[in-house]
């Protein structure tokens, strides 16, 4: 008798726990998603690679057969998602005129350049901690920190940040119906439009008017320009979250690790680890098979849903102990941001907001505690991303 189809997620059971189930099924899973939608999901790092391999893979919804033909329904959550038409749904030159206007704005130079803004943000943050013994360090720290950076650096006033907030959470939950992720879709592009439409007559210095400088040729259209606000504001500081908090459970259960960043200013391994060992990607969007093809020795028909998870650098067969928490391990080739075309333009920025973020916090607190055993964490059910809902810590424990 064949084991039941996983469903992802399973319901009454966290993220990770069904990912522990799908990783000991086989490299590449079949699995149901939120209304009974099958697909498939790579979680080795082998596998990974191969559905991340653009020759294989696509990823416009244009070569999912199911998605036009009645089989997905039109009113399946996560369409907000696989339908938008934003660069991370494109492929090939289409992805490329996108990219390439966005690469104009988002330079290296200028996330480098965000550091004492970050380290300015952490620092107020950390300053405005209720005075209480317990905190909840998801609503105190590891949201607002990568809300307000993004925000911040594409001119997004104080005032709209908590809205856009909550829209995201509405997109990327797996509690909402399609009916609210399609509101919540449309209610934030009608945002940027009035954003894009206040920096054209009064640009500042932020990336959104950096942006529309780049496109001074009239590349993108005003629907692609959205879309480019929408895909790195979402993902600018979603993954980012959960990242946070990653971080905070994987060094508390492994004091050692912790004792070791403090003591060797051992920060960037610290996010290099975290990203490895504990990844806050579930699934990166979906791609689809532009033929049958095998990965992995298991077989996925033409125009599947396919996802990878970015846990994949966790595989036993790339790292040795590879179920340990070590910020020595070897982080070369890691896939948690993808590889190729698509490679995630704002691993910079998550890096260097997670870097200081950490250190600034177990600088200030050096001795902060979950408040609960990290088993009984709860973590938001979320299809894209995976992180503690909430986090209950002690800041000064035995004070």
């Amino acid at each position: 008798m064949s084991e039941p189809v996983i469903q992802l997620p399973t319901p009454g059971e966290s993220m990770y726990e069904t990912l522990e189930r799908i990783i000991r099924a086989g490299e590449v899973v079949p699995i149901e998603l939120l209304g009974g939608v099958g697909a498939y999901i790579a979680v080795s790092h082998r596998a990974a690679a191969e559905v991340l391999d653009d020759k294989l893979f696509a990823k416009h919804p244009s070569k999912c057969p199911a998605l036009h033909d009645g089989r997905i329904p039109a009113d399946w959550p996560l369409r907000a998602l696989t339908d938008a038409e934003h660069m991370l749904n494109q492929d090939g030159a289409a992805h490329r005129r996108l990219r390439q206007t966005i690469n104009k704005a988002f330079t290296p130079a200028r996330i480098a350049a965000l550091e004492p803004r970050i380290q300015q943000i952490a620092d107020d943050l950390i300053s405005a901690f209720p005075d209480s013994e317990e905190i909840d360090l998801v609503a105190n720290y590891t949201v607002p920190l990568p809300v307000r950076v993004i925000c911040d650096l594409f001119g997004v006033p104080l005032e709209a940040q908590s809205q856009l907030k909550d829209w995201t959470l509405t997109i990327v939950s797996a509690h909402s119906t399609g009916e609210q992720t399609q509101a919540a879709m449309a209610a934030m592009s009608g945002y940027f439009v009035e954003l894009l439409a206040h920096k054209r007559a009064e640009p500042g210095q932020d990336l959104t008017s950096a942006l529309l400088r780049a496109n001074a040729a009239n590349e993108l259209t005003e629907e692609e320009l959205i879309g480019v606000l929408w895909l790195v504001i979402v993902a600018g500081h979603e993954t980012t979250v959960h990242l946070l908090g990653n971080a905070v459970i994987a060094l508390r259960d492994h004091p050692a690790q912790l004792a070791r960043a403090q003591a060797e200013n051992r920060w960037a391994d610290v996010v290099e680890e975290a990203l490895r060992y504990r990844s806050s990607v579930v699934g990166a969007l979906m791609r689809y098979p532009l033929e049958d093809v095998t990965v992995a020795g298991v077989d996925i028909p033409a125009g599947t849903p396919t996802l990878w998870w970015g846990g994949a650098d966790r595989d036993p067969l790339l790292v040795p102990n590879a179920e340990v928490f070590d910020i020595d391990h070897e982080h070369r080739d890691q896939l948690v941001f993808g590889r190729g075309p698509h490679f995630c333009l704002g691993a910079p920025l998550a890096r260097l907001e997670s870097r200081i973020a950490l250190q600034t916090l177990f600088t200030r607190f050096p001795k902060l505690t979950l408040a609960v055993p990290s088993t009984e964490v709860e973590y938001a059910v979320q299809i894209s991303t995976v992180g503690p809902e909430k986090l209950p810590v002690r800041l000064n424990p035995g004070s």
